[in-house]
């Protein structure tokens, strides 16, 4: 009985917690009940190339909105990397998915250099919102593109900026301009694919919609 209201106690301490992290962080996704809408989850998964056993991951998951979307598009037979920094992130991801029996969710407590995924396993890597809070980002890029198989998808939504300024002032405004991320992501190997119309959020920014692979002969 001690036992089970401890569980209880903690459970509700990582709530309160992630309610916390979630209202004072500026770069929170706003919140809105047509979230389905706006933020086109079907169209980022295809564009993920994301299918039933898949093996994808959901990078700066957050409280895992997008990863409980993977984890229904790849179904029991495939794996989602929910990675976070935040340790009240991961442990609400792990607390839900396993509340709802969602064995294929895998929460990962990230580094701000390393989002720690297995080399050679993922099928597709998504960022949404969080590309431009990362410091280390050369460092995360090398490691989603070691993460990729051949001919996989790396999908990146941020909100958008004008280019020319000290990157510094972009993180600390929470935002990116996409010929950076551009940027960035060719340095680092990574083929630039498509760009998709701008996922626009209920108070109208604007968050240019960006797909990357990894070169080579894509295999089953």
């Amino acid at each position: 009985m001690v036992e089970i209201t401890r569980l209880r106690i903690f459970r509700r301490s990582v709530q309160i917690l992630c309610a916390a992290w979630l209202a004072l962080s500026t770069s929170a996704i706003p919140a809105a009940p047509d979230r389905d809408t706006w933020q086109r989850p079907d169209e980022v998964m295809d564009a993920m190339e994301a299918h039933l056993g898949s093996t994808v991951a959901d990078v700066g998951a957050g409280e895992g909105w997008f990863t409980r979307k993977l984890a229904q598009r790849v179904g029991a037979t495939g794996t989602v990397f929910a990675v976070d920094v935040q340790p009240a992130m991961v442990e609400e991801i792990r607390y839900w998915s396993v509340e709802e029996h969602l064995r294929q969710v895998i929460p990962v407590l990230g580094a701000e250099d390393d989002p720690h995924l297995p080399d050679g396993q993922v099928d597709a890597v998504l960022v949404v919102n969080a590309y431009h809070e990362m410091k280390a980002y050369d460092a995360m890029l090398h490691s989603f593109y070691q993460a990729l198989k051949l001919g996989c998808r790396l999908v990146i939504i941020e909100p958008e900026a004008k280019p020319g300024r000290p990157r510094a002032e972009y993180q600390k405004e929470h935002v990116i301009p996409a010929e950076l991320v551009k940027d960035d992501a060719a340095r680092n190997g990574f083929q630039f694919v498509a760009q998709h119309p701008d996922v626009v959020t209920p108070d109208q920014h604007h968050w240019p919609f960006l797909v990357f692979e990894k070169p080579g002969p894509k295999t089953k």
